[in-house]
């Protein structure tokens, strides 16, 4: 088990590279140039480039790239353009509240997804399966930004109950997790329903049912457990996702988090900005996904076995 972990960290290397060379590239694609953008249009050519110059843009593409590479491999991912700050100091007090917000938007998924898919497939062709499915096709196919906005309008708006913005209270938390969990459980609702009904008509179930044990026990202790694996996937991607997913809710509701943080520095060309809060969630979303693997192992003793003997 330890070996597998220990290859499993191992590969973030060649991931991490990968990933810094195509958001390095994005980024020197883009039209514009930091020193414009920093001190404006009004700003004198001769000035802009001096900026440019003392942050090292007027470098060959290659050439910046290999430096961010050798200073990020001795711990130093530089400095923020707009705040002359370490990158990280601002990434690190804006990520929890992007965490909480993803942490939410998860266990309200799990919390609509896992039960609803339950029951549809035990009742399949039931009213309830079928307003379940149709719901789950619902949410589905509803845009985020769309939901957000329509629920911002009526909660907020019309109806005063909510507020529309920012982090002050657990109530500020309601309309961007709804936003968040809608599309997440809708897949849950689905992925459950079908691992469900795969499980529930495997030999092993129909000889529990022979022996006498009840509905209850064979679907909640030997059919879900089987079943859940494919969708403890689905989750642990759904929530590596959120984190680094949060950006367009975050500006739709003005949540002072990550997503909002890498959206100014996109917009500003901030470099060192953007490809730490890159770096930084590429990382944990792999480490999120190893977790996810651990998981499995935990629930399933075959695949604990297998890691066992050849890792």
């Amino acid at each position: 088990m330890y070996k597998y972990i220990l290859k499993r960290l191992i590969l973030l290397i060649p991931i991490i590279l990968g990933v810094t060379f195509i958001v390095f590239s994005i980024m020197a694609l883009t039209p514009g140039d930091p020193g414009r953008l920093i001190l404006g249009t009004s700003a004198p050519q001769e000035a802009i480039d001096q900026l440019n110059h003392e942050l090292g843009f007027d470098e060959p593409f290659l050439v910046r790239y290999v430096d961010y590479i050798k200073d990020a491999v001795q711990g130093d991912f530089g400095n923020s353009y707009r705040t002359n700050k370490p990158v990280f100091d601002e990434i690190f007090s804006r990520f929890p509240t992007t965490l909480i917000l993803a942490i939410l938007g998860v266990l309200t998924s799990i919390i609509i997804g896992i039960p609803l898919g339950i029951l549809s497939a035990v009742k399949q062709y039931s009213k309830l399966d079928i307003i379940s499915t149709t719901a789950a096709m619902l949410m589905a196919s509803v845009p985020g930004f769309w939901l957000g906005l329509m629920l911002i309008i009526l909660f907020s708006l019309k109806l005063g109950w909510l507020p529309s913005n920012g982090i002050g209270s657990i109530a500020n938390y309601i309309l961007p997790t709804i936003t968040l969990a809608l599309p997440s459980a809708a897949n849950i609702i689905r992925l459950t329903r079908s691992t469900m009904l795969e499980t529930i008509r495997q030999d092993y179930i129909r000889t529990a049912r022979s022996k006498g044990a009840t509905e209850k026990i064979i679907i909640w202790k030997h059919a879900l457990r089987n079943a859940l694996l494919p969708v403890i996937t689905v989750i642990g991607m759904d929530f590596g996702a959120l984190l680094g997913g949060t950006i367009l809710i975050e500006s739709i509701f003005s949540i002072p988090g990550l997503g909002m943080l890498m959206l100014t520095a996109i917009r500003m060309k901030d470099i060192p900005q953007v490809m730490a809060a890159v770096l930084f969630l590429a990382s944990l979303f792999c480490i999120i996904m190893l977790l996810v693997d651990l998981i499995y192992a935990y629930i399933d003793p075959r695949l604990r076995s297998q890691y066992a003997k050849g890792m």
